[in-house]
């Protein structure tokens, strides 16, 4: 009996859990993604799957709240879908084939819940979206108060004041602004009259769904804020939990408060001399600045801008007191409101030079020049030609003077503790006397006939005339005190063997100088004028002279042979080594058999002795 009872039990337990399997296939399922991340004018889907038997039966509506009632933005029913009309989504919202809301051209008031419900033959169901639209705010502007903030330097306790204002507009969602006090962010401390700093913030919606929000700033500032610079950051939030920022410009506290001292300094680095440009500063520690008044010696000075004054071209009358007067009315009965300032102004007088005019001596003579001047302090004198030294004083002395002695001398003047004071004269010595030719340059030709030119240099005054030797085209030109002369003319054969002469000559003499032309690539001759100069010289012989060279020297040889020859004959006869040296000498005078002449050689007698026997007859055979 128990047995039938349990048997039943299972049976009618499998039945219910067939039946509920059964069921559960039959039902209808919605799946949608929680939340939708979008920026406002850009497209966004928002997913819907559904999953029920006989879906060709569905039913799938989207819908959304407004005032606490629903109403449908589109459907789809067997295949079709279709969007309804007079919905704030109507002309932008679709539905896709896998059930899915399509969103054209985001709006910030699209931000809201979606619902997905479907329908069918077993049953319905839905499914709730959130759409979250973002979007950046613009760049924060901060506003100053263009009035300026008064700042009371007696009272221990200053007013709040407005000091600017931070405003940043269409954002979504709403953003929020924090000041910052030179990079340094300030509390959130809203409308407490008891700190230091506090803001007054407002929101602001604009009829797009955007929200511009609004921060004005209070301070209770002193003198000690002066330098204070504050900006606004706007913090806003974008899609992905992303957190941006966004800062404005700068503002600089504009804080008044009167004058407690007065500056006045002259703005030049280096000492003033005469004809620089004075410029002179004077400022206050308040702000504004006042107006401000200079003057020099009891007499009002014009021309300043502000508190800078600037004195043009100063002369040593410009020396002196300057004084400053600040025009403060709000400053302190004890603040000194006028300073002044001594100004230096630095001079050296032209250089004179003695003689006043030129100088003109004869070679070989002396000239002597001096130079003076007056300063304001420490001075040197240097006298100068052509950039060289030749004097650290005042006076100058040249010592027989030649033709390059002549020239432009300059006297310069300089105080060596004021940069730039300078003064300069100059005086022309004018040297004169017969002319000198420098060294000659030879020329040089490819070949005969061809064209060449050359330059002859020459010293001397007055200043010399030219002649060449053969003529040629001429031009002059003036060096200093030197005189170029260059002529162009054909390499003839002439040209080629003799030369060319340049004589420069004036009232005083005249000197000449050759120049000799040459063919490129072959042995030069040397310059004439270095023979006349007494410079030694090696020629070279041409070919016929280089034969008769030879045979003299062939000559030369022998002869010095033969005198070898008869110096060693005549050794040998003194020594008695040869058999004519042993007989005696009366017996050779008086011998009338031997016919032989024979001479008897001595040291004072060699030339007539070498002759004797250069002269004997051959020996008898």
């Amino acid at each position: 009996m128990e047995r039938t009872t349990t048997l039943g039990r299972f049976a009618c337990l499998c039945t219910l859990l067939l039946v509920s399997l059964q069921v559960s296939q039959a039902s209808v399922n919605v799946a949608v993604t929680p939340e939708v991340e979008v920026i406002k004018g850009m497209t966004v889907t928002l997913p819907c799957k559904v999953t029920a038997p006989e879906p060709n039966k569905l039913f799938v509506e989207w819908y959304i709240e407004i005032a606490a009632t629903r109403k449908r933005i589109a459907f789809s029913s067997g295949g079709t879908s279709r969007a309804e009309d007079g919905t704030p989504l109507t002309g932008r919202a679709t539905m896709g084939d896998d059930m899915s809301l399509i969103i054209s051209s985001v709006r910030a008031d699209d931000e809201r819940s979606f619902f997905c419900q479907a329908s069918g033959v077993v049953g319905s169901s839905e499914a709730k979206t959130q759409l979250k639209v973002f979007f950046a705010p613009e760049k924060p502007i901060i506003k100053s108060n263009d009035r300026g903030i008064l700042i009371d330097t007696e009272g221990d306790s200053p007013a709040p004041s407005e000091v600017g204002q931070c405003v940043s507009r269409n954002g979504h969602p709403q953003p929020r602004i924090i000041w910052y006090n030179n990079s340094v962010p300030l509390p959130e401390v809203q409308k407490d009259t008891n700190e230091k700093t506090f803001m007054l913030p407002s929101v602001q919606k604009e009829p797009s769904g955007l929200f511009t929000v609004t921060s004005t700033l209070f301070m209770r500032p002193t003198k000690a804020d002066k330098n204070t610079v504050l900006h606004c950051t706007v913090e806003y939030r974008m899609p992905n939990g992303k957190i941006l920022q966004n800062n404005s410009d700068t503002l600089k506290l504009n804080l008044l408060y009167p004058t407690e001292h007065v500056t006045f300094s002259v703005v030049n680095t280096e000492p003033i001399k005469e004809g620089d440009d004075v410029m002179l500063k004077c400022e206050t520690d308040g702000n504004p600045q006042p107006e401000f008044d200079f003057s020099k010696d009891g007499e009002s000075l014009t021309g300043a801008i502000g508190g800078n004054l600037t004195v043009r071209k100063v002369t040593r009358a410009d020396a002196g007191q300057y004084n400053c007067e600040a025009l403060d009315f709000d400053a302190g009965p004890d603040v000194k409101l006028t300073q002044s300032v001594d100004v230096t102004v630095h001079y050296l007088d032209p250089v004179m030079i003695e003689p006043q005019q030129s100088v003109q001596v004869k070679t070989g003579e002396a000239v002597e020049m001096q130079c003076k001047t007056k300063s304001s302090d420490d001075y040197t004198l240097q006298w100068k030609k052509d950039s060289k030294v030749l004097s650290q004083a005042g006076s100058l002395q040249l010592e027989s003077v030649t033709l390059a002695d002549a020239g432009v001398y300059h006297c310069v003047g300089m105080v060596p503790s004021v940069p730039g004071l300078t003064k300069e004269a100059n005086i022309t010595v004018v040297v004169s006397g017969k002319p000198e030719i420098e060294t000659p340059a030879n020329g040089e030709v490819v070949k005969e006939g061809d064209m060449v030119s050359l330059t002859c240099s020459a010293m001397g005054y007055p200043a010399p005339q030219f002649t060449w030797k053969p003529s040629g085209e001429q031009s002059v030109t003036f060096e200093g005190n030197k005189i170029h002369s260059r002529v162009t003319l054909k390499a003839t054969a002439e040209v080629l063997k003799d030369g060319v002469t340049c004589e420069a000559a004036n009232e005083h003499g005249a000197d000449l100088q050759k120049f000799q032309v040459n063919l490129k690539g072959q042995n030069h001759p040397p310059n004439n004028n270095d023979v006349d100069r007494g410079i030694p010289v090696f020629k070279t012989a041409d070919k016929q002279q280089g034969g008769s060279s030879g045979v003299v020297i062939a000559v030369v040889v022998c002869v010095l042979l033969l005198l070898l020859l008869v110096a060693a004959l005549y050794f040998l006869n003194k020594k008695g080594k040869l058999p004519c040296g042993k007989k005696d000498k009366k017996e050779v005078g008086s011998s009338d058999v031997n016919n032989d002449i024979v001479v008897e050689m001595k040291s004072s007698e060699k030339p007539n002795e070498e002759a004797g026997l250069l002269n004997k007859p051959p020996p008898e055979q």
